[in-house]
């Protein structure tokens, strides 16, 4: 019975895949060209620093070129009586792998596609533009088998996947033709090969290359052997967590767990939207900082681990991915409050009434506010007014009036009726004309006299 992930305490199936549920096959049985990394027909030539893990071999070819500067792990072999077997032996497996009955058919490119073991037959060429994933689903034993009628070719930074137990030494490439692999790309498994087989520059090779009729090239290349190991993966659990929130970022984090150290990577998605992914350190921990949300409230955010041969992929349970708060722009203080002293209103506000100057005043400098009392002022009869002080306004004999402010306050505020003020105003005016008459009948009187 296969066993499920381990997901933040819950157990979630995890096994996902366009791939068949299918009953495991055999391995394709390799022989003694099981103990080569490069095996050539024809010949095998090498351009800078290669590096092989195992054997090097070439027949009934007997050319080898490159190595040095190129490296090999293991012995070397041209045209002897065991390169001649290990040519047998991969001929009996490059017909083992092709004889195989089909599980599914597959055609074009592999790209995006994850698979469980079985026998995928390509009737015409096969392509990898990106990344395809080989799904074990936690059985070390599980097996892949490729049947392509024609050529296969990896495009550059190419990459074959491998999640749930999955291993190199299960997985066989049988080519009808020739395979390319391209510059930069990881490729895994046995690459078997009817014509020829070119690597590229800077490929990775986990597995073997071996062409039954045919040349291998090689440029600057590393193999190693591929692993094939019994143990069953086992769980693995994740959890995520937000680290940091900033007003135009935010710090996410995975933490992966099991009985094993975890490798790969974790996948950050919310809303069904990939945010990225991050690889996962020596500690288990993998950080993503994506741009902050501008737009209000919350999201779930989770974390999906891949899983390696040891360790089954996991998801964490979501959690809550919150926009940063950005104060509103423009505040403006509410109607009727008074801007402390030295502040300034924000533009477009006006005072409430009776707390600032009437709209379209300006007091004189000195003066106060424009609600002052003006009293009238006249001379007394026979008096003769004093020349003015440098700088002050002069006064005169004739009867003038003389405004005097105070810097008092609106009468609105200090609650003196505004009819008694006008009733004042009146009377002081004709108590001011009453005099003004008594005056000039006197004078007239003793001007008689």
């Amino acid at each position: 019975m296969l066993l499920p992930a381990l997901v933040s305490g819950a157990l979630l199936s995890v096994f996902g895949g366009a791939g068949p549920a299918a009953a495991a096959d055999s391995p394709v049985g390799l022989g003694t060209a099981g103990a080569y990394s490069v095996l050539g027909g024809q010949t095998v030539t090498n351009t800078g620093p290669s590096s092989l893990d195992s054997d090097l071999g070439v027949s009934p070819g007997t050319a080898i070129t490159g190595f040095p500067p190129g490296q090999v792990g293991g012995a070397t072999h041209a045209a002897d009586a065991v390169a001649l077997q290990a040519q047998s032996d991969l001929t009996t497996a490059y017909n083992d792998a092709a004889g195989r009955a089909t599980t599914e058919s597959v055609a074009g490119d592999l790209v995006g596609k994850t698979l469980t073991s079985g026998v995928y037959t390509s009737s015409g060429p096969l392509g990898l533009s990106g990344t395809v994933t080989l799904n074990a689903q936690g059985n070390p034993n599980a097996v892949f088998i490729f049947q392509v009628a024609s050529t296969l070719i990896t495009a550059s930074a190419s990459n074959v996947d491998m999640i749930n137990g999955a291993q190199e030494c299960n997985v066989f490439w049988q080519i009808g033709s020739s395979a390319t692999l391209g510059t930069a790309s990881t490729f895994r498994g046995n690459l078997m090969a009817l014509t020829s087989i070119s690597v590229n520059t800077d490929t990775t090779v986990h597995g073997r290359a071996l062409a039954r009729n045919g040349a291998v090239t090689l440029d600057n290349d590393t193999f190693t052997s591929p692993t094939c190991d019994t143990t069953e993966a086992t769980p693995s659990a994740t959890t995520a967590s937000i680290t940091a929130t900033t007003a135009g970022t935010v710090t996410m984090a995975a933490t992966v767990t099991g009985d094993s150290a975890p490798t790969g990577t974790v996948t950050f998605t919310s809303n069904g939207v990939t945010l990225g992914a991050a690889a996962v350190d020596d500690a288990g921990r993998a950080t993503l900082t994506v741009p902050a949300s501008a737009g209000p409230g919350t999201s779930p955010m989770t974390a999906s681990y891949s899983g390696n041969r040891s360790l089954f992929s996991s998801v964490s349970t979501p959690v809550a991915l919150a926009a940063p708060t950005v104060p509103a722009p423009g505040n403006v203080p509410a109607p009727g409050t008074v801007p402390a002293p030295g502040t300034v209103p924000a533009p477009g506000t006006v005072p409430a009434p009776g707390t600032g100057t009437t709209a379209g005043t300006v007091p004189a400098p000195g003066v106060g506010t424009p609600n002052t009392v003006i009293a009238p002022r006249i001379n007394a009869p026979g008096r003769v007014s004093t020349p003015a002080k440098s700088g002050t306004p002069s006064t005169s004999a004739v009867r003038r009036t003389t405004t005097r402010t105070t810097a008092t306050p609106p009468l609105s505020e200090t609650g003196f009726p505004v009819v008694a003020f006008s009733a004042i105003s009146a009377g002081l005016l004709a108590l001011g004309l009453a005099l003004t008459w008594t005056g000039r009948r006197r004078r007239h009187a003793l001007h008689r006299a």
